[in-house]
């Protein structure tokens, strides 16, 4: 209350509060100070000059972008929102993808994690939550725990994800797993370019005369803690999305070649001299505009965890610092052995390009959450340079900004990174301002 009330009295609290919205409501939005200025190339005139010293504070709040919403729900939504376009063009058209490509075959792949133990689960059969793990002949672990669970989880019950025996969990192989899940992916696609020309009589080099295989995946954490990946895949021509694949490039057979090749392929430890391959519950669907799975379901499920990471494991959403006492943190039993594991593991010279040590927070996985192949879609760099020209075309036509023909200006900039986040009571003053929803705790500027 105390820091509202003191933000509130400041004489400069109205132009404060218009850089809170220019952020868009931003959590923790980066503070810069320094200065810009434009000068006239023929003349060295100085056109125009900006300088942080007369705002408040002496700096200028710009947003964090960050795409974690545990971190920023209004940048995660901003990341949500692009990375839905950015799916959603590659499946319907548009942001420079002609509409066209809607006709393409494209199906809707995921790819899971094989079982490293007995977890508590929610099972559901025509509306009805069904027992966890009931077994009759349940056997007894060497730990002395019955491998057997007869309770009905509710959603929150926050025993799901947890080994039925610790001891027994195969927690090594969780986080290698999320380690070497993104060359296990690079590798499917490999594959499935593989088998699909095979199928069609072709070689590799061939099929690329003929055929585009293009691709958009997210990564998402089940509550166990090891990743799986959703991903669109679709036909094209060969020149991409503006050219149409030849008759016989049919979505049955990519499903084949999905299945086959995710079926065929691993990833070798080869230090630790194991192995890793994908699941066995694979599914694969057809993306169609009018039936059951349409472009906007498969969009908004991909751009929901495209803000996701590890959080519903009950992990940190920042690196595990050295001088951390791994007992003392707030997070769950099950992820507190998951980074464990992390960072013995990541003491070994051999598993030194795994880099477990320093994304034991992600339980291992240091991949990119969503990517996509280079012809699938539009980009989110030219997504965020469209928003920016926009925004930047708004404050001349308003007069916020000086029109400048950018050929025949000079433009010289000294910027100096000044600390980053608001405070508890800014933080209220910015949710109110903006309209978006209060963070649950913490989140002080630094």
């Amino acid at each position: 209350v105390a820091g509202m009330i003191h933000r509130l009295n400041q004489p400069d609290y109205d132009r404060w509060a218009s850089q809170i919205k220019h952020t868009g409501g931003c959590r923790q939005p980066i503070h810069l100070r320094g200065k810009v200025e434009h000068y006239d190339q023929a003349t060295g005139h100085l056109l125009h000059r900006y300088s942080t010293t007369t705002e408040p504070n002496g700096i200028l709040r710009v947003p964090c972008k960050t795409r974690r919403a545990t971190r920023c729900p209004a940048c995660a939504e901003i990341y949500r929102a692009d990375t839905y376009q950015l799916v959603r063009a590659g499946l319907v058209g548009g942001k420079g993808v002609p509409e066209t490509v809607s006709s393409h075959p494209c199906l809707f792949v995921t790819l899971t994690a094989p079982s490293f133990g007995a977890v508590h689960i929610r099972r559901e059969k025509n509306g009805k939550v069904l027992p966890c793990h009931a077994r009759r002949d349940a056997q007894t672990c060497p730990h002395g725990h019955v491998m057997s669970c007869t309770d009905r989880h509710s959603a929150d019950d926050p025993r799901l994800g947890e080994p039925l025996c610790p001891d027994c969990y195969d927690y090594d192989g969780s986080v290698l797993f999320n380690a070497i899940s993104p060359e296990l992916w690079r590798r499917f696609t490999l594959a499935l370019r593989r088998r699909f020309a095979s199928l069609n009589g072709l070689t590799v080099n061939a099929l690329r005369e003929h055929v585009t295989i293009a691709f958009a995946k997210v990564a998402e954490y089940q509550r166990r803690g090891v990743v799986h990946f959703h991903a669109v895949i679709r036909l094209d021509g060969p020149d991409g999305p503006t050219s149409p694949p030849p008759s016989w490039a049919m979505a049955d057979d990519l499903n084949l070649a999905v299945q086959h090749a995710a079926a065929v392929v691993t990833a070798e430890v080869k230090p630790l001299i194991r192995t890793f391959r994908w699941g066995t519950q694979l599914d694969v669907r057809r993306i169609t505009m009018n039936g059951e799975l349409t472009e906007q379901a498969v969009a908004a499920y991909i751009a929901k965890y495209a803000t996701k990471a590890a959080e519903c494991v009950g992990t940190l959403d920042r690196r595990i610092q050295p001088l951390d006492n791994l007992d003392a943190l707030p997070i769950r039993e099950h992820a507190r052995r998951l980074i464990a594991a992390c960072m013995r593991l990541g003491e070994d010279p051999g598993l030194a390009d795994l880099r477990l040590i320093q994304w034991a927070h992600m339980l291992g996985f240091r991949g990119h959450f969503s990517t996509k192949s280079r012809r699938y879609s539009t980009t989110l760099g030219a997504l965020r340079a469209a928003r920016e020209e926009h925004m930047r075309t708004e404050d001349i036509t308003t007069g916020r900004l000086p029109f400048f023909d950018e050929d025949t200006v000079l433009v010289i900039a000294h910027w100096q990174y000044a600390g980053q986040g608001l405070s508890i009571g800014e933080q209220v003053l910015a949710a109110a301002i903006t309209g978006t929803r209060l963070p649950s705790a913490g989140g002080g500027g630094r």
